[in-house]
């Protein structure tokens, strides 16, 4: 086989991993545009069944949770165009589909890759696999209930102290949510990144120790970029948990690394 029929065969093979996810995410998000979630009491324990509501799908009923806990007193929610409210619905159900389909994204990742890994960086994989859904819970948590109500709270109350009427877009309140979901789903990877690195032969736990300044300079520097206001305030509440999970990761991989063999 030459060498151009080798490239072809792997990009047929990750145009065909590719078409999987997208297909799974892709079914995750039609559900979630289809189907309404109705409570349902059994034995005081509420539970939740799918019904077929289109126009008030779980999408929506996610858009409506968003804006009775995350919008502050006082601010409109409103849609200025036609459509904006749909397409605020599909933004959420894509990231939702992206969050569901996790398992199935990194099973396709790992299964492309396997035939170039070594059988320690395969093994490093599956056991990454758990903490990585866990952690990016964990950061969606963590910005959904302690930095987004902050944050919006704080750059309103300029509005507010000024007397002004504060008028939110549904589509920049939508795409604000979900940056900083997604920006804290990852980030909280922090700590797993350094010990599949570390576990894979490619760096040593003196690595992060000798580099924790240039670590913290770039936190900084991705904090400030991240964050939609320039006041230096509201970038610490994504610094400073990345730093804090940088030292955890630098904790994690003093005391797991295993010293892999070196890579040829």
């Amino acid at each position: 086989m030459s060498e151009l029929d080798g490239i072809y065969e792997h990009l047929n093979e990750l145009r065909i991993r590719v078409l999987r996810v997208v297909i799974v995410v892709g079914i995750i998000a039609v559900f979630l545009m289809t189907f309404h979630l109705e409570p349902i009491s059994y034995n005081e324990v509420i539970l939740y069944y799918p019904t077929p509501e289109p126009l008030d799908n779980i999408a929506a009923q996610l858009t409506n949770y968003f804006e009775i806990n995350l919008v502050p007193e006082g601010v409109q929610l409103i849609q200025t165009a036609p459509g904006q409210a749909f397409f605020a619905q599909i933004y959420i159900a894509a990231l939702v589909g992206l969050v569901a389909g996790t398992p199935v994204i990194i099973r396709e990742i790992v299964s492309f890759l396997k035939p170039a890994l070594k059988e320690n960086e395969i093994n490093v994989g599956r056991t990454i696999t758990a903490p990585i859904m866990g952690l990016f819970v964990s950061g969606c948590l963590f910005a959904y209930f302690v930095v987004i109500p902050f944050m919006l709270e704080f750059l309103y109350k300029y509005g507010a102290s000024s007397g002004l009427v504060t008028f939110l877009n549904i589509m920049d309140f939508v795409t604000f949510v979900l940056q900083f979901l997604l920006a804290f789903g990852l980030s909280f990877q922090l700590p797993v990144v350094m010990y599949a690195v570390s576990q894979a032969g490619i760096t040593d736990a003196k690595f992060w120790r000798k580099n924790i300044r240039y670590a913290i300079i770039v936190i900084v520097i991705f904090g400030a970029l991240v964050t939609p206001d320039g006041s230096g305030v509201t970038m610490w509440f994504i610094a400073g948990p990345m730093i804090g999970l940088y030292i955890a990761g630098m904790i994690l991989v003093c005391l797991l690394y295993t010293s892999p063999s070196p890579r040829d």
